[in-house]
């Protein structure tokens, strides 16, 4: 069961319902809309919620073995999801109808992905992406990539889509055969995050490093130091700051002026193990972190290092998701329990 506390900024965290999908959860994602939330667990059946109260409003089969990603169309017809069934498929969320199911061209699929404008769905497969169209019909494919792309994501607002694989960093366009941008460093890269400016691309390594690659002139910066990989990055939404993983204390670095190099981040201290998952609002200044040990802190890295609120669970926190309003905060375990958090000051 979920506590709650509030903070010495008066602001606290509430719960409002809690439930359960039976296993690890491994992705979330909310509808455009805010009315409902869609969570995926390992074994693959995915559940979707609505988001005031708690109430299931459509469960899916999901993807045999299990399901590994999910995205929601920016228009909200349709929920995209990927699997370990090798296939990447769409669901009507009103109905729960399969709209369709593609072969991702390997095994596992790793990613799927909408475009901002919703006309492609991009998805990563072994060294395979490929690009679809909303009835299902693939429109490109990339098979030439050196190994298994891990991670992608699109541009925010721009048809250009980010691949992270070992060894390189790829932009590529739906109408352009070759990649666009290339970006080569020898190391094995886990997971990537535009900057909501487009002008930065951060990843996080094997390597326990954060590449910070400068897309005008192609400069990389690297930060160091980490105990563990990194596999937690998040952009705040004016692009500023850029908070990171990597072990128990979360890192935010500054990004403004002449950039990271040479500087000091500020360290957020409250976890007394491993930092999960890590996510900033999407229009305002604050940050929550969960991680192994069940908690999740709220912090306002601009102002202090200090915890804004926080909430113990029961289990290790696996996926964090802000609503579109900034407003509630979709918690999920390790246990399969879902609950949704309300800010309030």
């Amino acid at each position: 069961m979920f506590g709650v506390k509030k903070g010495k900024s008066g602001v606290s965290l509430t719960q409002t319902w809690q439930a359960e999908i039976g296993d690890h959860v491994i992705a979330q994602a909310w509808s455009p809309d805010g009315s409902q939330v869609a969570a995926a667990s390992v074994a693959g059946p995915i559940v979707v919620f609505h988001a005031g109260t708690g109430k299931v409003r459509q469960k899916l089969p999901g993807h045999g073995f299990g399901t590994t990603s999910l995205s929601w169309h920016p228009q909200g017809q349709s929920l995209a999801s990927s699997g370990q069934d090798g296939k990447v498929r769409s669901w009507h969320p009103a109905t729960g109808r399969e709209q369709f199911a593609a072969d991702g061209g390997h095994a596992w699929v790793e990613r799927v992905a909408w475009s901002p404008d919703g006309k492609l769905l991009a998805s990563s497969a072994g060294k395979i992406v490929r690009l679809w169209d909303e009835s299902g019909r693939m429109h490109r494919e990339w098979a030439d990539f050196p190994s298994t792309v891990v991670d992608l994501q699109w541009k925010p607002g721009a048809n250009e889509l980010a691949t992270a694989a070992y060894g390189e960093l790829r932009v590529l366009r739906p109408d352009i055969e070759k990649a666009v941008r290339t970006f080569t460093w020898k190391g094995s890269i886990l997971v990537l995050a535009w900057s909501p400016t487009g002008k930065y691309i951060a990843t996080g390594d094997q390597d326990s490093t954060v590449h910070f690659w400068i897309l005008k002139n192609g400069e990389d910066l690297m930060m160091s130091g980490y105990p563990t990989k990194v596999r937690e990055i998040a952009w705040d939404y004016m692009g500023r700051y850029l908070a990171t993983g990597g072990g128990a204390t979360p890192c935010v670095w500054d990004t403004s002026g002449a950039g990271p190099a040479d500087t000091t981040p500020a360290q957020l201290k409250a976890h007394t193990d491993r930092v999960t998952t890590l996510a900033y609002q999407r229009r305002g200044p604050l940050l929550v972190s969960g991680g192994e040990d069940g908690l999740v802190a709220l912090w306002n890295p601009a102002m202090s290092s200090r915890v804004v609120a926080k909430i113990e669970l029961a289990a290790p926190v696996t996926t964090l998701a802000w609503s579109m309003d900034d407003q509630k905060l979709a918690v999920a375990t390790e246990s399969g329990s879902i609950a949704m958090l309300s800010l309030k000051s």
